[in-house]
């Protein structure tokens, strides 16, 4: 099963990269608003492009394999796996746009994967409770939400990379709790469909995930992607750890692992940031066949 779950995750986080370089394309065609425009319009107009409606349609494929990993492993595994994103926007970056990965980009490709398989392997997450007791539900949705609103508040007094890290962090939070929700409304299947769908986790899973949703599309307008990205893709996965110990009692083993786990830990994040320096994902957004201005791109991101 843990394998199963593995595959999903992988498959999910494929989807995701898809999704991410289509709404990124989107994003980068529709330009900043015109003077004058209302506010939030920009959003308006992401809706009506083709390429960002197939991104959006993928990314709820992405879900459902999301969904599906999650029940049948820990969320301390799954969402980890799932920041492999940044790896497969690489790959569908470069294979979309014809472009190649230069060296420093395949040494931070192999950074990452073997960061995160050493985390993994060391920390050697376990499934815990399938689901989870509400004071614990309340407690995490008062400090989630308090962290978020208090991230929200910081970034507007931020310049550019700044708020985009933050708002990256913000965003991560919602997904992580949004995968959660999910896992939770999951573990309550042996007691049937109807187990599911009259409790409340579900419903809160697609409100928490729609709003995640949107505030990435202000994430990714708020500054670079340099700063955004890896703030998103290691977010996401840390803050399941955390929940799958705190929410799901999974069992994380530290100990005489901590130092190691720590040093995998910085190399997945060294990897993390210099991928998202790669041109094929601060750049998957020029037109085939165009030569983009690196910098002038990484400050429209």
């Amino acid at each position: 099963m843990l394998a199963l779950s593995i595959g999903l995750a992988l498959l999910a986080a494929l989807g995701n990269a898809g999704a991410s370089v289509l709404q990124r394309r989107a994003a980068a065609e529709l330009g900043p608003d015109p003077a004058g425009a209302a506010h939030g319009s920009w959003l308006t107009g992401l809706v009506h492009r083709r390429v960002w409606v197939w991104g959006a349609a993928l990314l709820g494929v992405s879900g459902v394999l999301q969904a599906l990993a999650l029940a049948t492993g820990p969320l301390s595994v799954v969402q980890p796996v799932m920041s492999t994103e940044l790896m497969f926007t690489l790959v569908v970056g470069g294979f979309v746009f014809h472009r190649r990965p230069d060296a420093r980009t395949r040494w931070a490709f192999a950074a990452m994967a073997v960061g995160l398989g050493a985390f993994l392997a060391l920390a050697d997450p376990t499934d815990g409770r399938a689901t989870v007791p509400m004071a614990a539900w309340l407690w995490t949705a008062l400090g989630a939400g308090l962290f978020m609103a208090v991230l929200g508040a910081v970034s507007t007094r931020l310049p550019p990379s700044a708020r985009a890290a933050v708002l990256g962090t913000a965003t991560a939070t919602g997904f992580a709790v949004t995968a959660a929700l999910l896992k939770d409304a999951l573990g309550r299947l042996p007691d049937g469909v109807d187990a599911v769908l009259t409790s409340w986790m579900p419903y809160a899973a697609i409100v928490v995930g729609l709003g995640s949703f949107l505030l990435l599309q202000v994430t990714l307008r708020a500054g670079s992607l340099v700063a955004s990205q890896p703030a998103l893709t290691l977010g996401d996965a840390l803050l399941s750890v955390v929940l799958g110990v705190c929410l799901f009692a999974e069992d994380v083993h530290l100990g005489w692992r901590v130092a190691p786990e720590a040093l995998a830990l910085a190399l997945l994040v060294a990897g993390c940031v210099q991928l998202a320096r790669s041109p094929l994902v601060t750049e998957d957004s020029a037109a085939p066949g165009e030569e983009a201005d690196p910098t002038a791109r990484q400050d429209h991101w």
